[in-house]
Parts: C-alpha cells; sequence; structure tokens
C-alpha cells in the first residue's frame, strides 16, 4: 500500500469521531461462526500472531543491554480475551474477517506477552474501519455499522464460554475501539450479574473513557463493577488514556474527559494501584509505534543496534494518575538523563506531517509503557481469584 494512502487513512482516523460515538444499526448481520479456527486471530496452542517473538533487550541507563528471551507458560491456569484496536486497513466501512498484517502486528504488539501467565483468545471481528471511521458523519451511503463490530464480539464471547472456559478465570483485554467494546460486553452481559461477574478475574479497559463518580469506584458506566486498587482484588477494572506528564492535554481532546454531570475519566495506574507516581515495568516497540507513529531515537549514543523487537528501559519512565481540570489521565514521564548514553526520548506521539497531534496524547503507546505490570497484574489476580474459588 502507498504511503499516500496510508497518511490519508490515518487523517481520516483523526478527523472523524470516535467509533463508539456513533449508533448502533437495528439489525446487524449473523455473526460468524466462531466454532471454526479462522475466525480467531488468536487461539492457545497454535502458531499466530499472539505466539510471535516477545524476546526484550534490557537497556540500562548505563546504556549497557542485555537479552531477556520470552518464555509462554506451558500450563496457563487462566484465559485472557483480547479484542484489538482499530487498525483494519480494509477499503469498506466494516472490516472483513480476513486478518491483514495491521491486525497481526497489534496483536504481537498488545497481546503476545500476555502469553507468560495465560491462554489468549482474540477473535477476529468486523470492527469500523479506518476508511469507515471517515465516513462516520457524512452523507455517504456505506457507513460504518458498530453494531455488527459488537454483534460478531458478543458472538465470540458466548461461543469461548460455552466450549473453553470451563470454570476458568479470564481477563478481559481491550485497547481502544476493542475496549468500547468489552466496555458494552460488560454492561450487557456482566456488571450486576454476580454469577456472569464471578469468573472475570480483572478487566482491562485501556484507552476508552469509563465514566465514575469523582472520587469513586462504582457507579457511571458500571453499577456493580468497581475500580481495582489493589494488585489481589478481582472482578474489576484496570483503565486509563495516557499523556506526556508535561503536557496540558488541549481543551478539543477526545480521552480523559466524560459529558455526564459530576463524573469523570476513570484513571487506574498499573504501576500504583493504590494511587500515587510508580517506576513502570514497561515494554517498548523497538523502533516506535506503528503506523502514524514518529521513529523512536536510538536507545543508547553510539550503542550497537537492538535487534530485538522490543525494548524494555529500567527506570526510564514513571506513570502517575492525574486531575488536570476536566481532564483525568494516566500522566507519563520519561525520567531523561542527558548525562547518561540512554535515549532520553520515547516515540508514541501520533504524528502527521511532521506535526503532533496532541489531542490523542500516548494512544498509540497506552499499553506498552505499562505492559510488564499489566502482564504481571493478570497473574497476580489470577491467583487471588483461584483461591476466592477454593
Amino acid at each position: 500500500m502507498k504511503l499516500a494512502r496510508l497518511l490519508a487513512l490515518v487523517l481520516a482516523a483523526i478527523a472523524a469521531p470516535l467509533a463508539a460515538q456513533h449508533p448502533p444499526s437495528a439489525a446487524p448481520a449473523h455473526a460468524p461462526d466462531y466454532a471454526q479456527p479462522d475466525t480467531w486471530l488468536c487461539l492457545p496452542g497454535r502458531a499466530d500472531a499472539c505466539s510471535a517473538p516477545q524476546d526484550a533487550t534490557i537497556v540500562a541507563a548505563t546504556g549497557r543491554q542485555s537479552v531477556e528471551a520470552f518464555k509462554p507458560a506451558s500450563a496457563p491456569q487462566f484465559d485472557c480475551f483480547y479484542v484489538y484496536p482499530t487498525v483494519s486497513l480494509d477499503p469498506t466501512p466494516n472490516a472483513d474477517l480476513k486478518p491483514g498484517l495491521e491486525e497481526k502486528a497489534v496483536a504481537a504488539f498488545q497481546a503476545a506477552r500476555f502469553a507468560k501467565h495465560c491462554r489468549v483468545f482474540a477473535p477476529l471481528y468486523r470492527q469500523i474501519t479506518l476508511a469507515g471511521l471517515r465516513r462516520l458523519g457524512t452523507t455517504t451511503a456505506a457507513t460504518a455499522d458498530r453494531a455488527l463490530a459488537y454483534g460478531d464480539v458478543k458472538a465470540a464471547w458466548a461461543h469461548y464460554l460455552a466450549t473453553e472456559n470451563k470454570g476458568r478465570g479470564v481477563v478481559l483485554i481491550g485497547h481502544s475501539q476493542g475496549s468500547g467494546m468489552l466496555k458494552q460486553l460488560i454492561a450487557e452481559e456482566i456488571d450486576g450479574k454476580p454469577a456472569a461477574a464471578a469468573r472475570i478475574i480483572s478487566a482491562m479497559l485501556i484507552g476508552t473513557n469509563i465514566a465514575v463518580p469523582k472520587g469513586k469506584d462504582t457507579g457511571g458506566d458500571f453499577k456493580a463493577f468497581p475500580l481495582c486498587r489493589k494488585a489481589t482484588q478481582t472482578s474489576c477494572l484496570i483503565t486509563y488514556v495516557s499523556f506526556r506528564a508535561e503536557t496540558t492535554p488541549p481543551d478539543n481532546s477526545r480521552f480523559g474527559v466524560v459529558a455526564s454531570p459530576g463524573m469523570v475519566a476513570a484513571c487506574t495506574n498499573p504501576a500504583a494501584l493504590g494511587g500515587g507516581k510508580a517506576l513502570t515495568d514497561n515494554y517498548l516497540g523497538t523502533r516506535g509505534a506503528g503506523l502514524g507513529s514518529g521513529i523512536q531515537a536510538p536507545w543508547v549514543k553510539d550503542g550497537p543496534a537492538v535487534t530485538t523487537p522490543f525494548v524494555k528501559a529500567p527506570g526510564l519512565i514513571s506513570t502517575e494518575c492525574v486531575q488536570n481540570g476536566k481532564f483525568s489521565y494516566l500522566a507519563v514521564t520519561v525520567n531523561a538523563d542527558p548525562a547518561d548514553p540512554r535515549t532520553d526520548t520515547i516515540a508514541g506521539d501520533i504524528t502527521v506531517l511532521n506535526k503532533v497531534l496532541a489531542d490523542w496524547g500516548l494512544h498509540l503507546i497506552d499499553m506498552p509503557v505499562v505492559m510488564g505490570n499489566l502482564v504481571e497484574l493478570t497473574n497476580t489476580q489470577a491467583k487471588a481469584w483461584a483461591a476466592k474459588q477454593r
């Protein structure tokens, strides 16, 4: 695909409203048959996007490099159900069910590392594409259908519960449009339903806005599904959107703000669920954050090139949930030290024609800045969930 077309799609996605704001159609088409393996982007035990290499180069502040080999769990005791964000480059308003390189790449970037502790299930779904976002709010006849996308996710979840769950605990994981799908799933199928909620270890709805009453952990979008405030809490929610700490979100940002009076966008810091600022266990893309991102600067000045797909930079990043006017978000601090040889910058802003789009914050790296924390939280919470079952 030519660069000009990619750029046009990115511009279209940025200019359009969020897919979650588009009203669903009344009668979505029948969902795919999720008994068929080819309707899944990731399934346990097969070579697919969620078995992509996850080795990381640890880059210390001194510039010293070492490789951390990734090893998936040999006998995982719980499951992860992942719904990917808006990535489809299909020219139609809704995606087909044939995974392109973009779907595979985002699953490798966001979901594969969770296989360290859990079985990863990721359904293909007819998401609203980047081209579809462009058409929202226009008079174009063929418009994106959010209900079609959600119907697929709901059907995949029902199939998973009926055939694969078998009493296992499960973590729900989503980003951006994927989080919007899971937000609706929780509201309709889990929230306020004790039997359904009991099988949920936790839900990680990242890169979307979840409304809660200011100063409270329940209410708003979910009535009985609280925010997670400690690592051993279960049947709870981890959610945030991220911005650079030194950048105030511009007034037109759609992230970190909700319209409901008395409500704020929920924020839970995976590196410190109880609150405060903490260093993160990050896993960043070696060359950047993919489509729309700038290129990552060399990790070490005059150092050897990094050859693994990921970099872990201990001590480089800190995160903290902050309230800034009407915005509530995860503030990301890069602990730069010009005196050491390690990079003082991280890629992650959406950049178009060399211009940073500040209203999107660090949406592209919402997960990588705290990826290790998220992965280990699933394991800690799963152990707490299992203890409750006993």
